[in-house]
């Protein structure tokens, strides 16, 4: 049994104005509720006012999304510029849902979906992404020695 994984963000609704409404997001992947099949991440916008106030993203395809543009169904995810990354919901009957994520909030959370394996015990993937003395932060940028954020 591994544990779930909650994280709380901010998400900012895209729209054809000008304005970007600020909305709290609660990302959660729990590997135990999808009996055998993919996992999806979970994105639960509490008091949001929409159809759905959950929305199922792939974790594979949010990673992916991080680097590239990847669509999967009606969920298209895409970098936005250096530092956002943009999911995209289609839903029939329903308006798209387009919201705009700061991109280090949500590699934070991927991280922490890798980091426990089966029982609690400690992911072979997750090892990778600690910081250590191969992968020791610079004091000036605050990043690892790959750029990816310490």
């Amino acid at each position: 049994m591994t544990a779930a994984v909650e994280q709380r963000a901010r998400g900012y609704i895209v729209t054809d104005g000008d304005d970007h409404l600020a909305v709290p997001v609660l990302l959660r992947y729990d590997p135990d509720a999808a009996a055998g099949a993919e996992c999806p991440v979970v994105l639960h916008f509490p008091g949001g006012g929409y159809a759905s106030p959950d929305r199922r993203v792939p974790r594979a395809l949010l990673e992916a999304g991080l680097r590239t543009t990847r669509t999967e169904g009606a969920v298209r995810v895409w970098p936005c510029g250096r530092v956002q990354t943009v999911v995209e919901f289609h839903a029939p009957g329903e308006e798209p849902l387009v919201i705009q994520f700061d991109s280090v909030v949500l590699i934070r959370f991927l991280r922490r979906t890798h980091a426990e394996g089966p029982a609690g015990e400690p992911a072979v993937a997750a090892a990778a992404h600690r910081p250590g003395p191969a992968a020791a932060t610079t004091g000036t940028t605050g990043t690892t020695p790959t750029g990816a954020p310490g």
